[in-house]
């Protein structure tokens, strides 16, 4: 079910109030001022603004890898901070999939074992095979990064993250480091995870033109989110010119 189908959508996580402050020696950051935002079951949302806004550090603190100063974040009703360091690493081992700018594969392990690093320790994974198959990479099992192109490094690092069937995707710049004939094969290869697994899925990108294959586009500028828009009609990744 996606946001735009349904009467009623679900709120997969909830975050109100949403405060961070850097402390740089003397200087004082404000990275986030206040920052309210829903992410719905099944939905694709993008977090659009030029770098430096505050969306790496809104994401950041929704997968759990940081803190906030003040606000809270909600996950099946209840308080990602309740529970100290020991609830925050189980949030993110059982429920959020990562993929950045840049893919940390092992470069001694094939694309199957670098998948297999996540599977092994899940409670529900599907197989690597069947990761790197959604992703499209199927005939890429037993390749070592090396001989694998930048988009295909990406798509792994893809494969990885949604192959322990996480309720979140989180993507920091998926594209960021590549061209745009590559970056609309990772594109094609997001839509599909959100489509056929229904993992709810939020994109950090600076690229506004990507912002046509969302549901819901977030627009930041100087740590808070200033406009919203719903697309009633999106685009596919193939149809991007950049």
């Amino acid at each position: 079910m996606t946001r735009q189908d349904a009467d009623t959508p679900r709120v997969a996580l909830s975050a109100r109030g949403l405060t961070k402050i850097y402390h740089m020696g003397a200087v004082e950051v404000q990275a986030l001022r206040g920052v309210d935002v829903d992410l719905y079951e099944g939905e694709m949302a993008i977090l659009l603004g030029p770098s430096g806004s505050g969306k790496s550090t809104l994401l950041n603190i929704l997968g759990g890898l940081d803190i906030p100063t003040a606000g809270h974040v909600l996950f099946q009703g209840r308080d990602l901070a309740e529970g100290g360091e020991r609830a925050l690493n189980r949030y993110r081992r059982d429920h959020v999939g990562f993929v950045f700018q840049f893919y940390n594969l092992i470069p001694s392990l094939t694309a199957r074992e670098n998948v297999a690093l996540v599977t092994e320790i899940a409670r529900d994974p599907m197989s690597p095979a069947e990761a790197l198959e959604l992703v499209g990479l199927g005939a890429r099992l037993d390749h070592f990064p090396a001989q694998l192109s930048g988009g295909e490094q990406q798509r792994v690092a893809i494969a990885r993250a949604i192959a322990k069937r996480p309720d979140l995707l989180l993507c920091d710049e998926p594209t960021g480091a590549l061209d745009s004939k590559t970056g609309i094969l990772v594109l094609e290869a997001i839509m599909r995870v959100n489509r056929e697994l229904g993992t709810t899925t939020a994109l950090i990108t600076h690229n506004a033109v990507i912002g046509d294959i969302a549901h819901r586009v977030l627009q930041f500028a100087d740590g808070r989110i200033v406009e919203q828009r719903v697309n009633e009609t999106r685009r596919e990744p193939g149809e991007l010119v950049w």
